[in-house]
């Protein structure tokens, strides 16, 4: 199969570097590869020594793995960065509607538009949530909506994480990793600052406390402990935020509200940004042999005496079975045509779609619905015969549990490297935070790249990296 070039959004290697990079560009010319070359090695100490690591689980190494950092950041245009952000509002405007409906009314069901069966018997629908509402409607607080980019106009809506997406904090140190390594492409742009994230979502994070006239709220960051793989960004955000990092055995509860231990006493707490999957959270409701949770939270929650964030039961709008439907549901919910497309998506839980499928494997990315992290999938261009004969089989025998789409030709932007700068594919995971005032999104979010050359796969546990992303004035695109 031929394969489809991908937009260069610097435009590496050509006479026609677009507007918007011209700077950079021109910085990468003045810049000796010596001084390159010790950029990269700066960024690396430096990472080292603020201690970002990234836990890959079953790996013996995965406490010292730093997820790489390229120096050379990516560039969007206000104007570029205007369309995503409407976008993205929308879109989870209407998963936070749909998640009422579907604990509630059910309407989306009624309709014919969502099969009950990919909600009834989802693994992540919480049945102690029907007939419940969240605090404000708002069941998404925090979500990471990846973004791919295809051509010059087009970006697509790669995947929704509506449970406890990671990699703000990487964010963050992009940002200041860069202003301090590169001071002068930084002073040449005008660029839009991201370090605001935190006061965001803890405005985002009062606004939905269950007591809003009796003083501030207190406000906890829920950990499984340090030996979970995103610890590193626990403690950041709590530190961020000046809030308190707890794990389960520092709450209890008591009469349906939630208590801190603390040196003074006990100190009633009004929200939990919780980093424990629903199954930990309480094991007196769900998984009873945890201890990562607090016992008697759930009846606490439900009694509207603490807000989660996010809500219990969201990883139903995050299953990639029901991605496949949210520009219906835009459309159901919203009335208003998606901003952001889907990429097209192949249910091989319908006998055409499986069809298509089996037969076309060869050109295909194959996912498993509740997977992640980049597992549990097949590249099919990239695949040899015997693995996707050997995955050919998985679908056969469990056809809903996979949906499929085009290879398609991810955007590239320039990365360094010791053998020179040259384009890697990337993808755009921004933030975005919903309060009970307003939606929140900080101009920006985490670029993933796929730091092996041709490769689509930008996932950290896969070997991808990360770099700052710049949303710089629309003025800058037409400087010569």
């Amino acid at each position: 199969m031929a394969e489809v070039a991908a937009f260069d959004e610097m435009g590496l290697g050509s006479d026609r570097t677009r507007a918007l990079y011209r700077k950079v560009a021109l910085w990468l010319k003045e810049t000796p590869p010596e001084l390159l070359a010790a950029r990269r090695a700066q960024a690396e100490y430096m990472f080292r020594r603020i201690g970002i690591t990234f836990g890959v689980y079953g790996d013996k190494d995965a406490a010292e793995r730093l997820i790489p950092f390229d120096i050379v950041p990516r560039i969007l245009s206000r104007a570029e960065w205007g369309r995503l952000e409407a976008g993205l509002t929308q879109r989870v405007r209407a998963l936070n509607m749909f998640l009422t409906d579907v604990y509630g009314a059910r309407a989306i069901l009624k309709e014919g538009i969502v099969p009950p069966e990919l909600i009834l018997r989802n693994q992540y629908y919480r049945p102690e949530m029907i007939g419940r509402r969240a605090p404000h409607d708002i069941w998404v607080h925090i979500a990471g909506i990846d973004i791919v980019r295809v051509d010059d106009q087009s970006f697509y809506v790669l995947e929704d994480n509506a449970r406890t997406p990671s990699g703000v904090s990487y964010m963050l140190e992009n940002r200041e990793v860069t202003m301090r390594l590169l001071p002068d492409l930084f002073a040449r742009h005008q660029v839009a600052p991201v370090d605001d994230y935190p006061d965001e979502l803890l405005a985002c994070l009062r606004s939905v406390a269950p007591r809003q006239d009796r003083g501030e709220a207190t406000i906890v960051l829920l950990t499984p402990g340090p030996f979970n793989s995103a610890y590193y960004e626990h403690s950041f955000l709590a530190d961020k935020l000046g809030v308190e990092l707890v794990e389960g055995r520092d709450l209890f509860v008591e009469d349906d509200q939630v208590f801190m231990r603390t040196t003074l006493g006990p100190r009633r707490v009004d929200v939990i940004y919780r980093r424990v999957d629903d199954d930990f959270l309480d094991p007196l409701v769900f998984n009873p042999s945890s201890v990562l949770g607090v016992p008697g939270l759930v009846g606490a929650y439900l009694a509207g005496n603490v807000t989660l964030a996010n809500a219990i039961g969201t990883g139903v709008a995050d299953d990639k079975a029901i991605y496949t439907y949210v520009p219906d549901l835009i459309r159901f919910y919203l009335s208003e045509e998606p901003i952001l497309k889907n990429v097209p998506t192949y249910r091989c839980r319908e006998p055409d779609g499986l069809k298509y499928v089996l037969g076309r494997l060869n050109e295909l990315v194959v996912k498993e619905v509740n997977g992640s992290g980049g597992y549990g999938m097949l590249v099919g261009p990239h695949a040899t015969a015997a693995q996707r004969e050997q995955f050919a089989a998985k679908i056969k025998a469990d056809p809903d549990n996979y949906i499929a789409q085009p290879t398609l030709a991810l955007s590239t932007c320039p990365a360094s490297f010791e053998t020179g700068v040259s384009p890697r594919h990337v993808d755009l995971r921004p933030f975005v935070l919903s309060g009970a005032d307003r939606v929140r999104i900080v101009p920006g979010g985490l670029t993933r790249v796929a730091l092996i050359e041709g490769s689509l796969v930008v996932n950290s546990s896969q070997g991808g990296g990360t770099k700052d992303t710049w949303i710089v004035d629309d003025l800058e695109e037409g400087e010569d």
